[in-house]
């Protein structure tokens, strides 16, 4: 078979789930080619790891092992508010996982955000589903999450919609643990996912704040600059009084100079001024990847931590302990995916989940 109609056949199969198939398929089809990159059908959906279960024995184990493969595919959301393309993660397992929505930044792709991230890695060893929607520059010419405009600050309009569309979509496909949805992103995509928790407390059970600013903290394009550089000074939510608390951890470099790091403090004041609960704060210093850091952990009466505040020392507007192979990350200094995830898997959101 010729390596198109090999890639049109493993489509196809693709399609109806015969992902074993798909990926046998391909790989006779291009043994013999000297390429390994990413080909057209790769484009679509890209097999990582072989099925659990190998041999199965009748057609519902067959779809049980397919189902197991781990995926990260194109996907695409439609809804009242417009359409979005987002790139989906999912392990090798059946188990109901917790989701972790990536928001990438300025001029990046999920693909890029991925690899600078490394959670899809970080999915396959703790078990977690990973969903990275796309910004076009469509929507904005640097593919910026519009962060500074009041009508992408609300819930139920512009892009806030669109993404709890994403998660609402997942959630109707996939096992997902409803009480672990989390929220993440980088700069733009941090501002992003702060704007996610402040509309949606009752979907997030937590979120992560990279180099971003805080909610609330422009209505402009001017006051956008102005709270990139200053921090965004009479910060205010867009939330009820009677919004739930989602637990935030920050990351930001003291030498940012796309970011100012004040911004970080304005997403933890926010946080703490949204809690219900009486707040102690204690700060520890240490070294991780060549960067010292100084962490902030602010503890409720019962000593666990609602808020992390991490501060790396020389680091600018990138990614801190990230892959150098995605643009904007620094391989230096603590791994920030991993202590997002180790704050995550600490929070549980009780009530059910609510996506309209």
């Amino acid at each position: 078979m010729r390596p198109t109609s090999a890639m049109a056949e493993a489509l196809r199969l693709t399609r109806n789930g015969k992902l074993m198939e798909a990926t046998a398929l391909l790989r006779d089809g291009f043994r013999a080619g000297s390429e390994r990159g990413h080909t057209a059908a790769s484009k679509v959906i890209d097999i990582v790891a072989e099925p659990i279960v190998r041999a199965p024995t009748d057609r519902g184990s067959q779809e049980r092992a397919e189902r197991r493969s781990s995926v990260f595919e194109d996907r695409q959301h439609v809804g009242s508010a417009g359409t979005i393309g987002y790139k989906l993660y999912r392990p090798s397992s059946t188990a109901e996982m917790p989701l972790v929505v990536m928001l990438h930044g300025c001029t990046q792709s999920p693909e890029d955000f991925a690899r600078g991230t490394a959670m899809n890695a970080l999915a396959d060893e703790l078990g977690f589903i990973v969903a990275y929607p796309r910004q076009t520059s469509a929507a904005n010419a640097q593919k910026c999450w519009n962060w500074f405009r009041p009508g992408d600050q609300k819930r139920d309009q512009g892009e806030p919609s669109l993404i709890a569309g994403i998660v609402r979509d997942i959630l109707a496909a996939e096992a997902v643990d409803t009480s672990r949805i989390y929220v993440a992103g980088l700069s733009a995509g941090g501002a992003a996912a702060a704007i996610m928790a402040d509309a949606y407390p009752d979907i997030f059970a937590a979120a992560g704040v990279h180099s971003g600013l805080a909610c609330g903290s422009a209505k402009n394009m001017p006051s956008a600059f102005k709270a990139m550089q200053h921090g965004g000074t009479g910060t205010t939510s867009v939330r009820t009084a009677k919004a739930r608390f989602v637990p935030v951890i920050t990351f930001h470099g003291d030498c940012d100079k796309t970011v100012n790091e004040r911004n970080a403090g304005d997403i933890v004041r926010a946080a703490t001024a949204a809690s219900a609960e009486p707040i102690t704060v204690e700060t520890e210093q240490g070294t991780a990847g060549g960067r010292s850091y100084t962490r902030g952990l602010s503890r409720d009466a019962k000593g666990r931590v609602l808020i992390e505040q991490w501060t790396v020392a020389g680091a600018g507007h990138a990614w801190s302990g990230g892959d150098p192979s995605g643009t904007y990350t620094d391989p230096t200094g603590p791994d920030a995916s991993r202590a997002m995830l180790r704050f995550f898997l600490q929070h549980r959101r009780s009530p059910a989940v609510r996506c309209d």
